[in-house]
């Protein structure tokens, strides 16, 4: 079961995130951790996800926007530093609140929260009529960067705000999952370099069998997105986002996530 359901996980992931953009690290460390230490599966999760947007960004690169590309990750990726370090630093802060239910207690951190909240505004975005339609100026972009990379930094999870304003940037579907992937690898580059004094000694005892099933079945869920791509129309992705952006800004609200 090791293997079946992280890989069932990261298939199923993958193929859904290739469009919206984000969630396959969110979706995948859960099912890591019902077989696996927390810090384990926290450091497999990292790999499977860098490794399957270096694979995506082999799709998709070519049609990337350069322009996007340079004013929100340019931000983005300092940020990132800036939330990596913080994180580091907030380890063992106390929670904002807490419950109990299902035989677990649940604690939200004040940066969950506020991310919670931030998620949930931009999903709601697509629940007013006016709005629906509407684009960010290129001039926010870079504001959209230091966003993304900062909370992405210190909570891990960097897509769903750079999704929510790559929605928004006037990018037809192609440009949208190309620049939305090749800025997750440069993220990624950067958090992970922060991180990798806490993963050094968890790369020793990784299950590799398992790590390998999940990122091969990471890589055919990304590959049938890809097939599935032409199917797609942008308003379709941008529904995708807001019912992503929903579900981990409630999960993040919640403590679920």
């Amino acid at each position: 079961m090791e293997f079946l359901i992280p890989s069932t996980v990261a298939l199923l992931a993958s193929l859904l995130t290739f469009f919206s953009g984000f969630g396959l690290g969110t979706l995948l460390l859960p099912a890591f951790a019902l077989f696996f230490p927390v810090e384990q599966a926290v450091a497999m999760t990292a790999v499977v996800h860098f490794l399957n947007n270096l694979f995506k960004l082999a799709l998709t690169g070519r049609h990337l926007d350069r322009g996007v590309l340079l004013r929100f990750g340019v931000p983005a990726v300092a940020a990132s530093l800036l939330g990596a370090w913080l994180l580091v630093k907030l380890a063992g802060a106390a929670p904002a609140f807490g419950w109990s239910g299902f035989g677990r207690s649940f604690n939200v951190t004040p940066v969950e929260l506020v991310v919670g909240v931030l998620l949930l505004a931009f999903a709601s975005v697509d629940l007013v009529p006016r709005w629906r339609d509407a684009s960010f100026d290129p001039r926010w972009m870079p504001l959209g960067g230091v966003l993304s990379g900062f909370f992405g930094g210190l909570t891990g999870m960097q897509g769903a705000l750079r999704s929510a304003f790559l929605s928004r940037a006037g990018l037809d579907k192609h440009a949208f999952i190309g620049t939305g992937v090749a800025l997750a690898c440069l993220i990624d580059f950067s958090r992970l370099g922060v991180y990798a004094g806490s993963f050094r000694a968890q790369m020793h005892a990784l299950d590799y069998g398992a790590l390998a099933s999940a990122v091969l079945a990471a890589t055919l869920g990304a590959l049938l997105g890809n097939r599935l791509l032409h199917k797609v129309t942008m308003p379709g992705v941008q529904r995708a986002v807001a019912v992503m952006l929903f579900v981990v800004a409630v999960g993040m609200m919640s403590g679920l996530l």
